[in-house]
């Protein structure tokens, strides 16, 4: 009997020991995942939010592309996601180039626009024919290129960024307003350019007031236009609003009442936006879009306005990559050969 007592104490003991050595195991496994768990939420990596930036590559300009990607990428340390937006005969073209140069370690996706959505919406104009590339009206398609992000940051591609893109992303938008720009009024130091060569800043060049569909719409002809070459967009808004919708209805009307063309202000993708971002958009520090480099062959802004802005634009029909152009020295700093030697600069000892 008193054996048998021993024998149960010993089974008892080795119960407990087995017990306790199941719950250390246990605690120790919890405790391990709760530490994995904790360094994968700090991890700054997953903790950033990418800032999503919407480029073109068209035909006979990737390089333009190729530029400005590179500017941004070299001037941040935030996490970029590039879209670059090109035609299904471009995509192979560029996607090589990004990945066989220094930009193979950027972050990016390639989306092909179908030109057949713009199909009885633009009107034939002999006068600037590159206006009407399709890549040119990407802009009004945003949310549907772009879904999963609630903010984007669309940018024509003549442009070259100098300061830090998470700047600009961090442009706060009024409630209400799908989108920001910059206004072609909000610059003092432009405005002496805008007088040399000629350049309309208000709504009276871009909209024929001739036309009784634009002086019904109440907008004076004085009024500030803008440019919708960098945009910083809220996608929630867009779509609530029926961004898209309303823009094509003005290119559909314009198509029929001729109310705006590329003789004008010069932009058949500008002056549907004027009308329907009149009094509904929040503006962008005007800094981060210092333009019209590229209206003159001849007229110059000084060294040291240029070193202090954020973001250069040369919107205008003298391209930094074309001959005649200047201020072509800041954007070959970023530019990048074509290794398929596709594309090439034009110098005038070319």
């Amino acid at each position: 009997m008193a054996l048998l007592k021993k024998i149960n104490q010993i089974l008892l003991l080795l119960l407990v020991l087995t017990l306790c050595a199941i719950l250390y195991n246990k605690v120790h496994q919890v405790s391990s995942a709760l530490k994995n768990e904790t360094v994968d939420l700090e991890s700054p990596e997953e903790m950033e939010e990418d800032i999503p930036v919407v480029i073109c590559a068209a035909a006979g300009r990737m390089g333009a592309t190729i530029a400005a990607i590179s500017s941004i990428y070299s001037n941040t340390e935030a996490n970029v996601l590039f879209y670059v937006v090109g035609l299904k005969t471009t995509i192979p073209h560029i996607r090589k180039w990004i990945e066989s140069s220094k930009l193979k370690e950027i972050k990016f996706k390639v989306v092909e626009f179908n030109p057949m959505v713009l199909k009885g919406k633009i009107r034939q104009d002999a006068s600037r024919p590159e206006l009407l590339q399709p890549l040119n009206f990407v802009r009004f398609y945003l949310p549907l290129l772009i879904q999963k992000h609630e903010k984007v940051i669309y940018l024509d591609d003549d442009i070259i960024v100098q300061g830090d893109i998470q700047e600009l992303y961090d442009t706060k938008l009024a409630p209400g307003h799908a989108a920001a720009f910059s206004d072609d009024c909000d610059l003092p130091s432009t405005h002496e350019m805008i007088r040399s060569v000629g350049m309309q800043n208000t709504y009276m060049g871009f909209l024929d007031y001739r036309k009784q569909a634009i002086r019904d719409l109440g907008i004076s002809p004085s009024t500030c236009s803008f440019n919708p070459g960098v945009i910083v967009a809220n996608m929630t808004e867009w779509k609530h609003q029926r961004i898209t919708k309303q823009l094509e209805k003005w290119m559909q009307r314009n198509v029929e009442e001729n109310l705006y063309s590329s003789t004008l202000g010069g932009g058949v993708a500008t002056s549907p936006m004027l009308i329907v971002f009149h009094g509904k958009y929040s503006t962008i520090n005007p800094m981060w879009h210092i333009r019209h480099l590229g209206w003159s062959p001849d007229t110059r802004y000084s060294e040291h306005f240029l070193q202090e802005a954020k973001l250069l634009h040369w919107n205008g029909r003298y391209k930094p990559w074309d001959y005649p152009s200047v201020h072509t020295d800041i954007w070959e700093n970023w530019f990048i050969p074509d290794p398929s030697g596709k594309f090439k600069l034009t110098r005038p000892d070319s």
